[in-house]
């Protein structure tokens, strides 16, 4: 535990050097920079990038953010932290601590000596360690999730745990719904982490009980009707609003909810009803609403109007 003591007794700012990218760490950024103990004194962040069809270049949510506020925090933005002009830069600033959030690269050992480094991963750890806990939580039907700040190590998301923030998932939970939720937990946990820094035990992780999860890709989103309406639903949580679900055929199924869990069904992706906010579709297991689809290369629609222009109704396949 090498946080400097007598900086702190002498009650000055702590200086912190923050790494984060998308919205989940501007909501970190954001409790920091109004704590009145603490100064950003740098923000790390991945560099802009092209966005949407047109390409346009966009710098990163954290970025803009800071932009937007008009604070005097000097922004870095380094294709890698391998290299030795990106680890002088954070060096030279010498921080207190080096907070980092969903920043998109691993930190490496020359960064990890500067000075303490504080991660806030969007999980109960040992769980989901890696680039999706928030989706995987949910696809997982997990009942509690939360945060957990951590001191960094070369590993992947396996330093000591120094703290931790719990949250319900509640029904209405999607992975946006949660993303959120979790940034406000998060931001807490940092600062009660740093105020609290030179008391806190760090617990090891035990291994044996850790899990791993990938990065999301679009590919994930597509379900079959063969599926327990339980688990389209759980997709469709945890895979909005990207990449979305969608059928083999490329129909996207925008709105969705749950009507039976229980029923067996003889055949499955049959119409056995429609109702005026949508049609409801038979699973292997259970039931589901189909309120709004889009089909391939054409406007969302509700699922009624889709139905009545591919001339389908009660007792039919819709796929």
């Amino acid at each position: 535990m090498y946080v400097k003591s007598e900086h702190l007794r002498r009650n000055e700012k702590l200086k912190i050097v923050f790494m984060g990218t998308p919205s989940y760490a501007t909501t970190i950024l954001e409790a920091l920079c109004l704590e009145p103990s603490i100064e950003v004194i740098l923000l790390v962040t991945q560099e802009d990038k092209p966005v949407g069809r047109k390409q346009l270049l966009t710098p990163p949510h954290t970025k803009a953010w800071l932009l937007e506020q008009g604070l005097h925090v000097e922004i870095f933005q380094p294709k890698t932290l391998r290299c030795k002009e990106a680890q002088e830069k954070i060096a030279a600033c010498r921080p207190d601590f080096i907070v980092v959030a969903a920043y998109g690269q691993i930190l490496p050992r020359e960064v990890l000596d500067i000075a303490p480094c504080i991660n806030l991963h969007a999980s109960l750890l040992p769980k989901y360690r890696g680039a999706s806990p928030i989706q995987s939580a949910l696809l997982a039907g997990e009942v509690y999730t939360g945060v957990t700040s951590m001191l960094m190590e070369e590993g992947l998301d396996t330093g000591a745990m120094l703290g931790f923030s719990y949250l319900k998932i509640e029904p209405e939970h999607n992975a946006s719904l949660l993303f959120n939720a979790l940034s406000s937990c998060a931001a807490r946990l940092t600062l009660t982490t740093l105020k609290n820094f030179a008391a806190l035990l760090p617990i090891q992780q035990v291994s044996a009980n850790a899990t791993h999860c990938k990065k999301i890709k679009k590919e994930d989103g597509l379900v079959s009707f063969e599926l327990d309406a339980i688990e389209i639903m759980k997709h469709f949580k945890a895979l909005s609003p990207w990449p979305g679900i969608y059928l083999e055929s490329g129909l996207k199924l925008l709105d969705i909810c749950l009507v039976d869990e229980s029923s067996c069904n003889a055949s499955v992706g049959m119409i056995d009803g429609i109702e005026t906010e949508g049609i409801i579709l038979t699973c292997k297991k259970g039931k589901v609403l189909l309120k709004i689809l889009q089909p391939v290369s054409k406007n969302a629609m509700p699922a009624v109007d889709y139905i009545r222009g591919k001339r389908l109704g009660r007792g039919d396949t819709l796929v």
